[in-house]
């Protein structure tokens, strides 16, 4: 089983709406989708910096957009359904289907994740992967680092993911992978065949060797 993390970039990027129908082709019962923000966390960054809202309010704005994008996801593809709670990732799966995690039930309250922008969707999709014991996690990007470094720190520093990710990796048993849409070809074959390979996905590794 996959964790893929779909950026909202990605609408501005590429046919999103093709590019979940054939994710669903290939990954029915296999993966669960995480929802990035986009534009609706866009708003509530805005809406924070405008009208002084507090961390804990944004906080659950922000959940709430990756709750909208992912609506709109669903609406793409009839094979996408709505998953709230580990036991409704895994009846959907279990039903040859595709969870899309909604966070808000499970992270808004939790002690254990910050209030704070410092925690994205990417690692709430990390997150995730380590509660369902899932050892493989995606973040479906729509660019590359320019310099081929995939480490997590100067991935961070450069704003591709989050300030969080980095300390989150190191306590957990997840394996991440960065993978750029325009190699996603790769991927599916990693869904069809268990013994596939996914030469166009990159490791995302703590330190760089």
């Amino acid at each position: 089983m996959w964790v893929v993390k779909v950026g909202g970039s990605l609408l501005e990027t590429c046919d999103l709406r093709r590019l979940l129908n054939d994710i669903a082709d290939h990954g029915v019962g296999k993966l669960v989708i995480v929802p990035g923000g986009g534009v609706f966390a866009d708003q509530v960054r805005y809406l924070q910096q405008e009208l002084r809202i507090d961390d804990m309010t944004a906080h659950r704005m922000a959940l709430r957009a990756m709750e909208q994008f992912g609506e709109l996801l669903i609406a793409m593809d009839p094979r996408l359904h709505a998953a709230k709670n580990l036991e409704s990732i895994n009846d959907w799966l279990e039903k040859d289907l595709i969870p899309v995690w909604y966070p808000y039930d499970m992270v808004a309250d939790n002690p254990a994740i910050k209030a704070s922008w410092d925690i994205t969707s990417d690692s709430l999709s990390l997150w995730l992967a380590n509660c369902l014991e899932c050892k493989n996690l995606a973040l479906l990007k729509p660019t590359v680092p320019e310099d081929e470094d995939y480490s997590a720190m100067h991935l961070s520093q450069l704003g591709f993911i989050d300030n969080a990710f980095v300390e989150m990796m190191t306590d957990m048993l997840v394996k991440p992978w960065w993978l750029f849409y325009q190699q996603i070809e790769s991927f599916y074959n990693l869904l069809d065949h268990s013994d596939g390979t996914a030469t166009g996905m990159k490791e995302i590794v703590h330190k760089k060797s």
